[in-house]
């Protein structure tokens, strides 16, 4: 297979696996999907959404968020991990997007990407869910997955991006880096990937990976 013919297949195997696309983290709102994504990070999307019904029942906006203490931000997502820090992000960006937007997410990533505790992957996600912007933003699974199918060399997150956006049609960005998550949490896990289940892998994978992978 050619590479655009390797993208054409995981495209069209995706669609038939996944033609819906539910954002995995729950929330109401940009603001609540901005915080959602935030707590992500090095925690599963299962335990955010276990976090933060307690959280936004007191505080579903900036407004509510900053009468909060940070002590009683960081007891509540205490279950996320990183909850000092990330309380604090929390607090502060509630603080800016008050003083600077009117307590509105700004639909802008690089205004995003300003915010404490929002680096470039939360501010694609936002982006790309929230406000309907074609981004790819690239977590484990997607890095994992893109180096698997030999459509990326693995090197950094930010060359995985680079070549998702270069290989996969923009109109598709928003809806596959979605398929691509659900996909390694189904069928590819970082750990013990079986030649059974892992079908697109042993299709199209890297040579080397397939020879490590289990039965």
């Amino acid at each position: 297979m050619t590479k655009a013919e390797k993208v054409q297949y995981v495209i069209d195997e995706l669609e038939n696996l996944y033609p819906e696309t539910p954002i995995p983290l729950d929330h109401t709102n940009e603001y609540t999907l901005l915080v959602a994504v935030l707590l992500s990070a090095q925690c599963t999307d299962v335990r955010v959404n276990k976090v933060t019904p307690s959280l936004f029942a007191l505080a579903n906006n900036p407004f509510d968020m900053i009468k909060l203490t940070t002590e009683e931000i960081k007891t509540i997502i205490r279950p996320c991990g990183l909850s000092p820090r990330k309380s604090k992000a929390i607090y502060d960006l509630s603080h800016i997007l008050i003083e600077k937007y009117n307590g509105e997410v700004p639909a802008d990533i690089d205004l995003l990407e300003e915010l404490p505790g929002v680096g470039h992957k939360t501010a694609s996600v936002v982006m790309s869910q929230a406000f309907e912007v074609p981004a790819f933003p690239v977590d484990t699974h997607i890095h994992r997955l893109m180096y698997r199918w030999n459509l990326t060399n693995g090197k950094n997150v930010t060359q995985t991006e680079k070549d998702a956006k270069r290989l996969f049609p923009k109109e598709l960005w928003n809806k596959i880096h979605l398929q691509i998550i659900f996909y390694g949490r189904e069928y590819s896990p970082a750990r013990s990937p079986r030649k059974s289940i892992d079908y697109i892998t042993m299709k199209i994978g890297r040579q080397t990976v397939i020879e490590e992978m289990k039965d």
